[in-house]
């Protein structure tokens, strides 16, 4: 199979929707002339013109605003925004309108858009370009929310994003648009709100998403030099969550660490923990752990970008502790 950058996987994706239907078209910062600030368009604009592939001014608010409205009249709209830290701005349509334009217009509008654009920290950018956002999406009903860790997940979820008839978030990561990864190059879709087992084990399970996969993968590797097999999980939707997924997992393994980007408080840790011990408590042999980011603002010098960021020793030490702890 080939293998293909993380932003190709994201090009492909809106490209093969673009051609079949008309009706799709990207709108956001820098996504035509320039090709995208992260080169996720690149040459989109060639292909699909300006009516289809839209700069916009720095005004996120405004630009959601269009895309809820248009989709609210029949077109299916990606809005592209260049950080998922901006689009607080937009925060008002996102919440109050599009999440719930189906459940006030009595059914009678839908509004099928997707948002999308990188999400969390990306080395030194300091505190306001460095927050992950899923719990907070994810606390609305009526969004979808989607934060992917790999090409594949990229290409195939965001295929999925764009025909769901439901607004969307989709988060990526800055730090991820380079990664390559096997993907196919006939069609193909993933379905929305089922999670994927990345590793098989049957000591510890240990759940995450987006770029802190990579933490829970390189924390895997070095727990199976001891003889410690774990199940990694990558949620991949946040909102549905695919619950059955990690239930079953913990009913086999009997241990449990949450990995997260997310500040700990309200975080998708929290729910995630919530619904273990309430439904499969009796399975547990270890008390639930979890790991997030430091319940702080992200500071610019690097040594506290580390500390901030979980890394693989603490989810290792944690996986460790979970391991040797008595009945």
């Amino acid at each position: 199979m080939r293998t293909i950058p993380f932003r190709q996987a994201l090009r492909e994706a809106m490209e093969e929707e673009m051609r079949r239907d008309e009706r799709v078209f990207l709108m956001g910062e820098e996504v035509a002339q320039y090709n995208g600030a992260y080169k996720v368009s690149q040459g989109m604009l060639e292909e699909f013109g300006d009516r289809r592939i839209i700069d916009t001014p720095i005004a996120e608010l405004g630009f959601a605003a269009i895309g809820v409205g248009a989709a609210t009249n029949g077109t299916r709209p990606i809005i592209e925004f260049m950080t998922w830290n901006f689009a607080v701005l937009a925060l008002d349509q996102i919440l109050n309108h599009a999440a719930k334009m189906l459940s006030m217009s009595g059914g009678h509008f839908g509004c099928p858009i997707v948002f999308r654009g990188p999400n969390g920290s990306a080395g030194q950018l300091g505190a306001q370009h460095s927050q992950a956002f899923e719990s907070w999406y994810a606390n609305i009903p009526g969004l979808k929310v989607i934060s992917v860790s790999n090409p594949y997940d990229a290409k195939g979820l965001l295929k999925a994003a764009i025909r769901d008839e439901n607004p969307v978030v989709f988060m990526e990561s800055e730090v991820m648009y380079g990664d390559v990864g096997e993907v196919p190059e006939e069609e193909y879709i993933i379905p929305i709100g089922k999670a994927d087992i990345k590793r098989k084990g049957k000591d510890v399970t240990i759940v995450s998403f987006n770029k802190m996969m990579k933490v829970a993968l390189g924390a895997a590797d070095e727990l199976a030099k001891d003889g410690i097999e774990a199940e990694v999980i990558d949620l991949r939707t946040i909102r549905p969550l695919d619950w059955q997924t990690i239930a079953e997992s913990v009913k086999k393994t009997n241990r449990v660490v949450i990995v997260e980007e997310q500040w700990p408080f309200s975080s998708v840790s929290s729910e995630i923990s919530y619904r273990i011990q309430k439904e499969v408590f009796d399975y547990l042999d270890a008390p639930i752990r979890r790991i997030c980011s430091a319940d702080a603002n992200m500071h610019y010098a690097p040594n506290l970008v580390a500390a901030y960021l979980p890394d693989v020793a603490r989810t290792v030490k944690l996986v460790q502790e979970v391991m040797y702890m008595k009945k």
